[in-house]
Formats: C-alpha cells, sequence, structure tokens
C-alpha cells in the first residue's frame, strides 16, 4: 500500500512538473515579448507553437519576426506550420501577409490574405473570426471577401447579413450596406434592429436619399410586402415629413385593413411635433373614410383641435377663423353629444372664448358644465380648474386662481398636473411681483418634475436670480413681470408700449436685453416683422455677448427667409450664426437651412 502511494505521489510530481514546464515557455515568451527582447521571446513561441495553436501567441511571435526583419526564419516557420496545421492554416496565411507586407512584397501578402480567405473550405461557421481579425487589421475589403466566401461555401446568401451591412458601411458602400439590412430585416421581421442600424449609419444627407430611394424601389417591385412601407414611414417620421409617411400609412391602411388606427397614431405624432396641417389632414382622413368606426368620435375631436393649433400659430390670430373653431364644436357637441367623448372639446371651446374673443364669462360657463358631466373624471376636473384660474387671472381676480391652483395642487400632489399647477402659481407670484415666494417653488420644481416643465422653471428662476436684488426695490423686474401679464391676458398692443418705456428706461440694466427679446416676439404673434427686426437687430449690435445673442441672430435670420423672402440677407444671417456662435443650439438648423438656400441638395 505505502509503495502505491509513493507511485502516484511519483506520478502527480511529474504530472505537475510538466504542466508548470509549459506554462514557464508561455510565462517567459509573454515576459521577453513585454519586455522588447525579441530574440528570446522567437524561440519560446516557436517551441510554444509547434506543440498547440495559439493565436495570440502567434501575433506576439509575428510582431517579433518583423521588428527582427527575419524574413528567412519566417518563411521557413510558416511553411512548415500550414502544412502541419491544416486546421489553423489561415491564421498562419494572415500573419505570414503581415510579414510580406512589412517585408515590401505587397503582391505576396495579397497572395498570402488570399489563401486564408478561402483556408477553412467549408467550414463556414469559421469565417466570421477571420472576417473580424481582417477588420482589426484595418482590412474591410478583405474582411468582406471572406464573409462572400463563407456564403458560396455554405450556399446561404442570407449568412452574416448584419456583419455584411456593417463592413459595407466601412467601405462606403451605402446602397451595399441598406440591401443587407433589408434583406436581414425581410428575413427575421425584426424592423428595430434595422431601424437602429440605420440611425447609427445614416449621417451624410446623400445617404439618407439613398435608403429613400432603394425603400421606393423594393416598394414598386414588391407591393405586397409591408416591411418596405412600413420602414419608409419609420424614416419619414424620423425626418419629420409627416406628408409622405401619411402617404404610406394610407396605402398601408387600404391594402391590410388597418381601420384607421396606424393613420390616428400618426396624426397624434404630427401634432406633438407642432405639423398641424398634416395631422389636420390624417384626422380629416378618417372622419371620411371612417364615419362609423370606433375612432371616429375621437378623430372629429382632433381635427378640430389640431386645425385649432393651426389657427392659434399663424399670427396675426383672425377672429373669424375663431369662430369658425368653435362652429366647429357646436357641430360636434350636437352630433356626439355632450359625453366623457366629447369633454375636451368643451374645454377648447371655452379657452377659445376667453382668450380669442374676449367672452370670459361664456367661458367660465362652458368650463361649469364640462365640470358637472365630467365629474367623476378627476384628471378631467382638475383640468378644468386649471383653465378657470387661468382666466380669473385674465380678469384680473388673482386670488381666486391661486386659489384654484392650489386646489389642483393638493387633488394631484405628486402627478403631472400637480407641478404644473404648481407652476402657474410660480408664474402668479412672479406677475404679482413677489420673487421670492416664486423663486422658492421654482426651486422645488427644478427637481421634482418633468423635463419640459422643469426647464420652464429654470429659465423663469434664472430670469428672476439674474435680475432681483440690482436696486432695493426691484422696481424694473416688477414693470417687466406687470408687462408679461399683460401679454398672458391677451393685450399686445399695451404690453408693447409698456415694453418700449421700459427700455428706454432700463437700456443699461440686465434686464435690456430680455425688454428687446420679448418685444420681438409679440410683434412677431402681430406679424409685424420689420418691427421685431429691428428690436432683434439692436440686440445683436448692443447684447451680442450676452444669452440672446444667437438667439436674436437667427430669428432674424428666419424672419428673413419665412416671412420677408429675402434669400440673401438670411443666408448672411445663418452664417453669422455659423462664425460667431459655434456652441450654438442654433448650429445644426442654421446650417442646414444656409445651405437649402443655397442650392444643395438636401433630402
Amino acid at each position: 500500500m505505502k509503495g502505491f502511494l509513493k507511485w502516484i505521489i511519483s506520478c502527480l510530481i511529474l504530472f505537475v512538473s510538466f504542466g508548470a514546464v509549459a506554462q514557464t515557455d508561455e510565462q517567459l515568451a509573454e515576459e521577453y515579448f513585454k519586455k522588447g527582447d525579441c530574440e528570446k521571446a522567437v524561440s519560446y513561441y516557436s517551441k510554444i507553437l509547434r506543440k498547440s495553436f495559439d493565436k495570440r501567441g502567434l501575433k506576439n511571435y509575428t510582431t517579433c519576426l518583423i521588428k527582427a526583419k527575419d524574413w528567412v526564419e519566417a518563411d521557413k516557420f510558416f511553411k512548415r506550420q500550414v502544412k502541419s496545421d491544416a486546421a489553423n492554416a489561415a491564421w498562419y496565411y494572415i500573419n505570414w501577409g503581415l510579414v510580406s507586407e512589412a517585408e515590401g512584397k505587397n503582391g505576396e501578402a495579397d497572395k498570402k490574405f488570399g489563401e486564408a480567405v478561402g483556408a477553412f473550405g467549408t467550414r463556414f461557421d469559421l469565417y466570421r473570426d477571420v472576417a473580424e481579425e481582417f477588420r482589426e487589421l484595418q482590412k474591410p475589403e478583405l474582411a468582406k471577401q471572406t464573409l462572400l466566401r463563407a456564403r458560396e461555401a455554405s450556399k446561404n446568401e442570407n449568412l452574416y447579413r448584419l456583419e455584411m451591412a456593417s463592413l459595407n458601411h466601412e467601405l462606403k458602400e451605402t446602397e451595399n450596406m441598406i440591401g443587407e439590412l433589408l434583406a436581414y430585416g425581410i428575413m427575421f421581421r425584426n424592423a428595430e434592429i434595422v431601424q437602429n442600424m440605420l440611425q447609427d449609419f445614416l449621417k451624410e444627407e446623400k445617404e439618407q436619399a439613398m435608403l429613400e430611394k432603394v425603400l421606393y424601389d423594393k416598394i414598386q417591385k414588391n407591393p405586397n410586402e409591408a416591411f418596405y412601407n412600413e420602414l419608409l414611414v419609420w424614416y419619414q417620421v424620423q425626418r419629420k415629413d409627416f406628408y409622405k409617411a401619411f402617404l404610406q400609412e394610407r396605402a398601408l391602411d387600404k391594402r391590410y385593413k388597418y381601420n384607421g388606427s396606424r393613420i390616428y397614431d400618426l396624426g397624434n405624432l404630427a401634432l406633438q411635433n407642432k405639423d398641424y396641417e398634416n395631422a389636420a389632414s390624417m384626422f380629416e382622413y378618417l372622419v371620411k373614410e371612417y364615419p362609423k368606426g370606433q375612432l371616429y368620435p375621437f378623430a372629429r375631436r382632433m381635427a378640430i383641435t389640431a386645425r385649432e393649433e393651426q389657427v392659434k400659430n399663424t399670427f396675426p390670430v383672425k377672429t373669424d377663423e375663431v369662430q369658425k373653431l368653435i362652429g366647429e364644436y357646436e357641430k360636434l357637441l350636437t352630433e356626439l353629444g355632450t359625453n366623457e367623448r366629447t369633454l375636451e372639446a368643451l374645454r377648447n371651446m371655452a379657452m377659445l372664448h376667453a382668450f380669442y374673443l374676449d367672452d370670459k364669462k361664456k367661458a367660465i360657463g362652458i368650463l361649469t358644465k364640462a365640470i358637472e358631466v365630467g365629474k367623476q373624471e378627476k384628471n378631467f376636473v382638475d383640468k378644468c380648474k386649471l383653465d378657470l384660474g387661468d382666466i380669473y387671472l385674465l380678469q384680473g381676480e388673482p386670488w381666486e386662481a391661486t386659489l384654484l391652483y392650489s386646489q389642483v395642487e393638493k387633488s394631484q400632489k405628486d402627478d403631472l398636473l400637480g407641478y404644473e399647477a404648481k407652476l402657474r402659481n410660480a408664474k402668479l407670484h412672479y406677475y404679482k411681483g413677489d420673487f421670492a415666494l416664486s423663486k422658492e417653488v421654482l426651486d422645488i420644481l427644478k427637481r421634482a418634475t418633468t423635463r419640459e416643465i422643469a426647464n420652464d422653471a429654470n429659465d423663469l428662476g434664472l430670469l428672476i436670480m439674474d435680475n432681483t436684488g440690482l436696486d432695493s426695490s426691484e422696481t424694473a423686474m416688477q414693470a417687466y413681470a406687470a408687462t408679461e401679464l399683460l401679454l398672458f391676458q391677451n393685450k399686445p398692443l399695451v404690453a408693447i408700449d409698456s415694453l418700449k418705456s421700459l427700455y428706454v428706461q432700463l437700456k443699461d440694466h440686465s434686464l435690456a436685453d430680455e425688454i428687446l427679446w420679448l418685444t420681438a416676439k409679440t410683434y412677431m404673434k402681430l406679424d409685424s416683422n420689420q418691427q421685431a427686426l429691428a428690436c432683434l437687430k439692436t440686440i445683436t449690435e448692443k447684447y451680442n455677448y450676452d444669452i440672446l445673442g444667437d438667439d436674436a441672430l437667427f430669428t432674424s435670420a428666419k424672419l428673413y427667409e419665412e416671412k420677408l423672402n429675402n434669400k440673401e440677407e438670411a443666408m448672411k444671417l445663418y452664417q453669422a450664426v455659423l462664425e460667431k456662435y459655434p456652441g450654438s443650439i442654433f448650429i445644426a438648423e442654421a446650417r442646414k437651412r444656409y445651405r437649402v438656400l443655397r442650392g444643395d441638395t438636401i433630402n
């Protein structure tokens, strides 16, 4: 028994010793390589590679051969290895090609790389690693050849679609890249991956134009394949081209009997992106095509809502257009009745009466009725209370307004409506000149709400912080806040007179550029564009160093382009934005608009 134990121990010692020697060879090779002692490293790597394949060791070995310029040894080694270790011949050919390349024998290198491409024969599952190696060596063309060879070997043209798409992107072969992604999408029905890769790859306008062209070609040749239409809709939505997206969705709706659901969603998306014209067209299409469908009452109301937004955002707002909208809402209520499906129509009607027809009594009556009809809907009732608060503020009754805002704050404490109510209370304190209280509420909102409300809170908070405490009575800021209240109350002409007087008094105050900016925006709402431009010009000339400098310059350019049809002046100002404010948030838009005006092809 003791003899047997000794024999076991001896075997274990021999086994461990053998492992230690092998391990030591690898460690020594690595150590000498890191030290740059290639002569010693080569001897160890050569010994290791004769025993078994080691991809990392082979790479280091090749690096040492190139560094030592030992071309003869390299040829001997690689000739021997490709014969004795045929299973890994591809890796030897790649490294042999690198040696030939370093030696200046580019023709020989190309031959070796070519041998690597086909070295795996029918084992097409191994080609991906070789292709990846060529990519790491910054040889994407060879990587592409490798994957094409894999497709030949496997007789499967769908192999490695995503890898090929990525390689074609590297090679700037845009049409081929798009083709690979579309083929992948059709095969796996995975639009999300295709969309993500297209977003990553298609940065240039020419590339984006190519995608649109390819998709239209595919749709013509494959009219029954919805994937291409849906991808084209996605692309057009990314570009905010809702008109073209609508055309595609309309075709899909008819072919696949979606009953308008996708068009309804697209209409809402267009509305969110302030494309009121196309949003209205989509909802009106649904009203016409599906008069008995489930979406009819919603589409009917949204069609009016979209037109309402269009009217309210076309300056100056025309009273007769507002009256037409109210008439449309009344027809809707007559047709569908006053119920949970038409409650929002009541709210919209009330606000049109209050803010655009100056009929506050009528507005309060409609909202009171809406609250009674929708009393089971807590959120709706609270929205109506916010609206009522706004109307009381219009009437100059801030205490009634803050009472309603506070009720909603309490009712919706940790919800969006609660935050909105808190913001309105903060603005009310601001209008009244109670800046400390307003700032206190705004500071809370900056930390605890949605991005949109947080941004509004932050902007107003900064305005207060930058322009209070400069004089003991805060007279300037109080006058400015009072003027903003006039604008809220829809008294633009009175507000402009007040702003002009303020600017004369406060030319050297920190509020000066804010006064001019607010004056310009008010003039634009009245469609008095020359007067607006005069205010903006003063900002760009006297206060260009301040925070509104780039806003004023970019807005001036847009006015010349969109309202005054002065292409040359618009181009000049867009270029000035690019040169004077390289860090501006308007840079991308200014560049795009400049190029369009210059006549560049923008798709």
